[in-house]
């Protein structure tokens, strides 16, 4: 696999949302760096090249092929603005793109992959005569949060109450419908969006159309839904399960199930694996919710994708029901933010609990200064501990400071997951932050 760390492509040529997450996330030129202790786990069995935006840390590479013993993709360079410049105009940038392309072409890996597979990802494929793992209409519809709206009403499973807005000027009119069905708030929904760009929370009181954000109707249609939460329509709690998938051309694998850790704005903070209130031997939604994820992951290979996935749900306890309702909330077509944990968890310990936070320091680090002070205090995993801490990727300062990572807590209990980071907090002289993704 040649894979393109493409990840400001996530929207398919919507701007705004591509400019909304960079300011959002911040440093995301480096997000890119979680691919590489897991390319190779993922891709097994030949070489891959893996392309990202910028260096990654060399302290943590080191620390994966020695403390891990992790075999490492080829790491080459391309900063995002040369990717848009290909796919502006290619031909003008020949030059440069062999430059930075040469040597790929005559590698073993018959396949290009991305974040996603959009246009420029399909220039590039051919201009090195491989082919994509999906075609840039799987990779685009498998993504698209309408068209599988419409696949879960036609196979009767339970959606929630939706509006369709073709238009802004249509929104308070939507709005106004679902006030009239008992709801407080509505969530816009764009046909693509991912990492909390692309939706929209509003109260239904008060909301007008100056309001609504002019990219959620970039694709076209916008779904307006009714937004489940406690107090509304009898509901008790409601939880956030995710089914990781993996999807080739004969088979669609469930390998994993986590509980999402979501911000007050359902914003991916991080992910726990299993989820503590899913067990296997009680009637609590964990049938239903499986059964469901076959629905919509055959409807995702129909499409066309292949690569990894996930499909994210809602679990609603009612007061008057035992058993909670199973929604299906989206599907996203690519390497997700519960892809990397989940794959080097089950790589090291295939039985193990873990818990994985995205965390923020105060005062940006010197990476090595950072495992350090992690592998002093006895918490830095290596390949043969039974628990311990993995740091997965750093996010780095243009200084190369570590001012964000995403840190992978093993161990054999939900408990002893959540106490490794509250030691690492108290043991390490670092102050830090739980952020979103």
């Amino acid at each position: 696999m040649v894979f393109f760390a493409n990840l400001i492509a996530l929207f398919y040529g919507n701007e705004a949302e591509t400019a909304a997450l960079a300011k959002e996330v911040g440093n995301i030129d480096s997000y890119g760096g979680r691919l590489i202790p897991v390319l190779d786990l993922l891709f097994s069995g030949g070489e891959n090249c893996l392309v990202l935006e910028r260096e990654p840390d060399a302290s943590l590479c080191a620390y994966f092929e020695g403390s891990l013993n992790l075999r490492l993709p080829e790491l080459r360079l391309m900063p995002h603005e040369t990717y848009q410049a290909f796919g502006r105009s290619f031909e003008v940038h020949q030059d440069q793109a062999e430059s930075i392309l040469s040597g790929l072409r005559e590698t073993s890996a018959r396949l290009v992959d991305g974040y996603v597979t959009d246009p420029i990802l399909t220039m590039i494929a051919r201009h090195l005569e491989k082919e994509t793992a999906s075609t840039f209409a799987g990779s685009h519809s498998g993504n698209n949060k309408w068209l599988l709206h419409q696949h879960l009403e036609k196979a009767g499973l339970p959606v929630p109450l939706t509006e369709i807005a073709q238009t802004i000027e249509e929104t308070p009119a939507c709005l106004e419908r679902l006030a009239k069905a008992g709801f407080r708030h509505a969530v816009l929904k764009s046909q693509i969006g991912a990492s909390g760009i692309g939706i929209q929370k509003v109260p239904i009181d008060g909301t007008d159309r100056a309001c609504i954000q002019k990219m959620l109707f970039y694709e076209g249609p916008c779904m307006v839904q009714g937004w489940l939460e406690p107090g509304v329509h009898g509901i008790r709690s409601i939880k956030s399960p995710s089914v990781q998938l993996f999807l080739d051309h004969e088979r669609v694998c469930l390998y994993d199930l986590t509980e999402q850790i979501l911000s007050c704005e359902s914003v991916h903070e991080g992910n726990e694996s299993p989820p503590p209130y899913l067990r296997s031997d009680e009637d609590n939604g964990r049938c239903e919710l499986l059964r469901q994820a076959e629905i919509a992951a055959r409807w995702l290979h129909g499409q066309g994708y292949r690569g990894t996935a996930s499909v994210d749900f809602l679990l609603v306890q009612r007061d008057d029901e035992c058993t909670p309702e199973v929604y299906v909330c989206e599907i996203n077509a690519r390497v997700t933010g519960a892809t990397y944990p989940s794959v080097l968890a089950r790589h090291f310990h295939p039985g193990c609990h873990w818990l994985m936070r995205n965390l923020k320091f105060t005062n940006p680090i010197p990476s090595e200064h950072l495992l350090q002070l992690l592998d002093k205090a006895g918490h830095l995993f290596t390949g043969g501990d039974e628990e311990g801490i993995l740091p997965i990727n750093f996010n780095l300062e243009p200084s190369g400071l570590v001012a964000k990572g995403q840190f992978l807590c093993i161990g054999d209990s939900s408990e002893s997951c959540h106490r490794l980071l509250t030691l690492g907090e108290e043991d390490l002289p670092i102050d830090w932050d739980y952020v979103r993704d």
